[in-house]
């Protein structure tokens, strides 16, 4: 039995009847987020899940079209089992294409194996294309979206630009004939214009790439008993005392502030709150407006208030000897 699930769309089916020699060879589910093949775990278990695959019969362009029309007008479980099963050997092929990225191969299949289901419920045989070519887009997808997710814990690929940059960089660079990992602005333009993106995109994903996470607990040599990286980092957080001299010095600042604003006269004190110590801020318009006075005189009283209150203060905390 195959449970399917699909990223964002609530629809859940099972397929029951399998035919004997796939039947270890479908993927099972192993969370939400992913598809993933049964018993793949390890090298040797992969190799057998390979087997078993490419013993499945590849459909002929007729067989394809009339498994995708019963699937698609009568919901045939059994025809979208024979539609899964001939197509899951493109999805190894493509995962190990992808298989220099760090992400282990049986998770490649997965994500394929997640977009080969995707590429089912939107498949239109009608549009006059084979199964294998819509599916390639999905497949394709999936194991980008695997691989941009797992290469750092910071996201990069956001963009259709940077998704191009980040699977084809390696590529161009070869066609180009450039073996420096540290790119020049001439080397950066040759790459843009080569995948057709901006050079900034290509400058910003060269970096990212070159950059890989590193654990704050790995070693920092390799020497025995090598302290990790986190404990030789300094600890910039501020010391009790400071965090308290800090506290004590804002709470007199903040009594400062409110006696020196209570000696002023009624409209200088409500104009300087209004113009400095609100959001959002007044205009000179309307408290011209509520005052029956110009805005230019609003402003004039504004900048007055605002010198006595910080004359004040500095002469009383002694920052103004």
């Amino acid at each position: 039995m195959i449970l399917l699930c699909l990223k964002n769309v609530k629809l859940w089916y099972t397929i029951k009847v399998m035919r004997k020699e796939i039947k270890n060879a479908l993927p099972a589910v192993k969370n939400s987020g992913i598809v993933a093949a049964r018993g793949v775990s390890d090298e040797n278990s992969l190799a057998q899940y390979i087997q078993n695959v490419q013993k499945i019969p590849v459909l002929t362009a007729e067989q394809e079209y009339e498994y995708a029309i019963r699937w698609t007008r009568e919901r045939d479980q059994r025809a979208a089992e024979q539609l899964v099963a001939s197509h899951l050997r493109l999805v190894v092929s493509v995962a190990y294409d992808y298989k220099n990225y760090g992400i282990p191969v049986s998770e490649l299949i997965a994500s394929g194996n997640m977009g080969l289901m995707q590429a089912l419920q939107k498949f239109d045989p009608e549009k006059g294309f084979r199964f294998s070519t819509y599916a390639m887009f999905w497949i394709k997808a999936e194991i980008y979206e695997t691989i941009l997710n797992n290469w750092s814990i910071v996201r990069i690929g956001s963009s259709a630009n940077q998704k191009r940059v980040f699977f084809n960089l390696s590529r161009a660079k070869r066609a180009l004939g450039i073996m420096d990992n540290n790119l020049t602005d001439e080397q950066t333009e040759q790459i843009a214009e080569y995948l057709d993106v901006p050079a900034r995109d290509v400058s910003r994903m060269a970096t990212r790439i070159g950059a890989r996470d590193v654990s704050l607990n790995a070693p920092l040599n390799s020497e025995d008993g090598a302290t990790d990286i986190l404990s030789n980092m300094a600890d910039g957080r501020a010391t009790v005392a400071d965090t308290l001299e800090q506290i004590e010095f804002r709470r007199r600042g903040y009594d400062l502030l409110r006696k020196h604003l209570q000696q002023m006269s009624e409209r200088d004190r409500e104009i300087l709150v209004a113009r400095r110590l609100r959001e959002p801020v007044a205009t000179l318009e309307a408290l011209s407006q509520k005052y029956g006075i110009s805005r230019e005189r609003v402003r004039q009283i504004e900048e007055r208030a605002y010198n006595k209150l910080r004359d004040a203060i500095l002469a009383e905390s002694g920052e103004g000897k």
